[in-house]
């Protein structure tokens, strides 16, 4: 259906976070995983618990209520970030039926499964398509054509104190360009001795954390108060162990090293350097191998695990052990990669083809009000 133009493009589907995050926050809190289940082989849901448990992950984005998933989780300690699928949000933008789909797909599982959030799909996290510049950080800007629309999003933000979510991909930017970027960069690897930002002087070790403060940068530019006040997080983050003939760096070897070094960079708790007290908060892609993703072979190779629960790659990092799960974060949707976007490129959620429902201000600040209140 096509999407009158006051509406927010697909590249925008905004992540809404229904509860506040908490102010401590821990390795396990800021670090989560996505499950997906787009596959044909996945391990039953009562399996995923246990999987997880040997990543000492504390926190699970599931994309629906599913009842089983739901159920598999309930008295672990694992917090979920629970999607309301695309195909509800009809349903859901009055106040009776968002308070019907609390009732009948979440309070069900309560308070044995740990919910601590639900995610209303209205724009997607951002890619740095979304940029009109990205190199160096300091000089990123958004696009201007993307501006009317962004702007609104970023005083959203402000109002609410939520966060502005990217997906983040190295990789992508490596398999474009592998003859201008060092692999040990893109793979974050601690060793690396870094790139300057001519402008603002500041050093980076890494382009995860290059990625992040260009949006930081562009997101000041386009609203001083989101600048000061909209924290961004890593929605998505991950590197596929296979992939294509053209698809550079996909590798088992390097998918290790980028999720390890991933684990290590959260554990440290240290933020960017333009924004150093923000602990970077980050969700990786994936928990599974998922067969039935279409797109390049790579699409179906993010998974930290094999179908059948063995590991997809050995990580040499592990998370410290810990057992407090606080903090917040979330996401909705994935993309291709295939959006040219520059130097610090981020994943083209942008291609994924998604319906379009038409939402006025007054249903979803409804729907945000009866989910809140039924939590």
């Amino acid at each position: 259906m096509a999407a009158p133009l006051h509406l927010l493009p697909a590249l925008l589907r905004l992540l809404l976070l229904l509860l506040p995050a908490t102010p401590e926050a821990t390795p396990i809190s800021l670090l989560g995983i996505s499950y997906g289940r787009v596959g044909s082989n996945l391990p039953p849901p009562s399996a995923v618990p246990q999987i997880v448990a040997t990543l000492g992950l504390g926190r699970v984005r599931v994309y629906n209520p599913d009842p089983a998933t739901l159920r598999a989780f309930a008295n672990t300690g694992v917090e979920l970030v629970v999607g309301v699928p695309d195909e509800c949000l009809a349903a859901v933008s009055t106040p009776a039926g968002a308070a019907d789909w609390v009732r009948t797909s979440i309070q069900p599982a309560l308070p044995a499964t740990k919910i601590g959030y639900l995610t209303v799909a209205v724009t997607t996290p951002h890619n740095l398509g979304v940029l009109a510049t990205s190199f160096p950080p300091s000089s990123a800007t958004f696009r201007k054509d993307l501006l009317p629309m962004l702007c609104p999003i970023l005083d959203f933000h402000v109002r609410t104190g939520t966060p502005f979510f990217i997906n983040a991909y190295p990789y992508f930017a490596y398999a474009e360009e592998p003859s201008r970027i060092h692999l040990e960069y893109a793979l974050l690897e601690p060793g690396y001795p870094g790139v300057a930002d001519p402008v603002s002087g500041l050093h980076y070790t890494n382009m995860l954390a290059a990625q992040v403060d260009a949006v930081y940068h562009a997101i000041a530019a386009a609203n001083a108060a989101a600048g000061r006040t909209v924290e961004v997080r890593v929605s998505e983050t991950g590197w596929p162990s296979a992939g294509d003939a053209n698809e550079t760096g996909a590798s088992p070897q390097n998918a290790a090293r980028y999720n390890a070094n991933v684990m290590r960079l959260v554990s440290q708790w240290k933020g960017t350097p333009l924004k150093p007290a923000v602990p970077l908060r980050v969700y990786m892609f994936a928990l599974f191998n998922e067969n039935l993703k279409p797109g390049p072979t790579s699409e179906r190779n993010y998974g930290l695990f094999k179908p059948d629960g063995s590991p997809a790659y050995e990580l040499s990092y592990r998370l410290p052990k810990d057992n407090t799960n606080s903090g917040g974060g979330g996401y909705n949707g994935h993309g291709d990669g295939s959006e040219e976007s520059g130097y610090y490129s981020i994943s083209a959620a942008a291609k994924t083809t998604m319906g379009w429902w038409t939402w006025t201000r007054a249903s979803v600040a409804a729907c945000v009000a009866v989910l809140v209140m039924a939590l």
